[in-house]
């Protein structure tokens, strides 16, 4: 007799410090993606009914973080992910790969975090690398007001690869440590104007000291599982969003080992 093992019992719960029960809120109103208190009442009511007893799949949103070479995409994603910050500079060679998992609203999430390359000769290679991503990312260096000048450019490579209308933007400005009050005011003006332009929610963070990061990738998660849940309500109809994994219904692996075959050979560092 053959048995179906849940695919979510293979894994391990999901850290306390990842546990989202409350919608973040957004770091500036002038430029957000919307500025509701709250969860949807519709993704509201579908994760309760998720957690009477359907058996969860997993829910994943593919993220690419684009932008300048060191501007700090790389700090960026290893302070939240692994909490350190490496004052050693070394530029991504390729793309590198980042696994989060959260829980949002009772119901199992994860964010790929896809590293790109900021150099212009892994450009093309990073960019192989962009579809099919529900969230982009632009970083750029609050100190830096070319960086941010260059912010477009990298939106319009990420969104030749996807559909613009599916794709949910982030402008982030990284070093927020590193600038006086006056310098950062200045540069803010410019980065709200861009992110209304492009529509994009904005940010400001320090992977040095942590400022607003972990309430950033809160909020990445949030906004990209309220999306998640939402489109998958509209195309299935009555089914819930908590069916049993079908692609792998006899061999269940964990994420990292599911998607492991994803990570291309070149995410290495130099």
């Amino acid at each position: 007799m053959s048995v179906r093992i849940s695919a979510m019992s293979v894994l391990p719960p999901v850290r306390r410090d990842r546990v989202i029960a409350q919608l973040p809120q957004c770091f500036r109103k002038e430029a957000a993606i919307h500025t509701k208190n709250d969860f949807n009442n519709k993704v509201k009511t579908a994760c309760q009914e998720q957690r009477t007893g359907t058996v969860g799949r997993f829910k994943i949103s593919k993220v690419i973080v684009v932008g300048d070479l060191a501007v700090g995409k790389t700090c960026l994603i290893n302070r939240f992910c692994k909490d350190t910050f490496d004052k050693n500079y070394k530029a991504t060679i390729g793309v590198d790969f980042e696994m989060e998992r959260f829980e949002v609203l009772g119901v199992p999430f994860s964010l790929q975090l896809w590293d790109t390359a900021g150099q212009e000769r892994f450009k093309c290679i990073a960019s192989t690398y962009y579809r099919g991503a529900q969230v982009v990312i632009i970083v750029f260096d609050v100190n830096d007001i070319a960086s941010l000048g260059h912010a477009r450019q990298w939106l319009e490579d990420a969104l030749k690869e996807n559909d613009p209308t599916a794709v949910q933007l982030f402008l982030v400005g990284t070093k927020k440590d590193l600038s006086s009050p006056a310098q950062y005011s200045q540069i803010e003006q410019d980065a709200l104007k861009l992110a209304n332009e492009i529509q994009a929610e904005y940010w400001a963070v320090s992977s040095l000291t942590g400022e607003n990061v972990r309430e950033f990738f809160f909020r990445v998660a949030s906004l990209a599982f309220e999306t998640n849940v939402l489109a998958e309500l509209e195309k299935s109809g009555s089914r819930q969003i908590g069916d049993v994994v079908s692609e792998y219904p006899d061999n269940p692996k964990s994420q990292k080992q599911l998607l492991h075959t994803l990570k291309p050979s070149f995410a290495f560092r130099d």
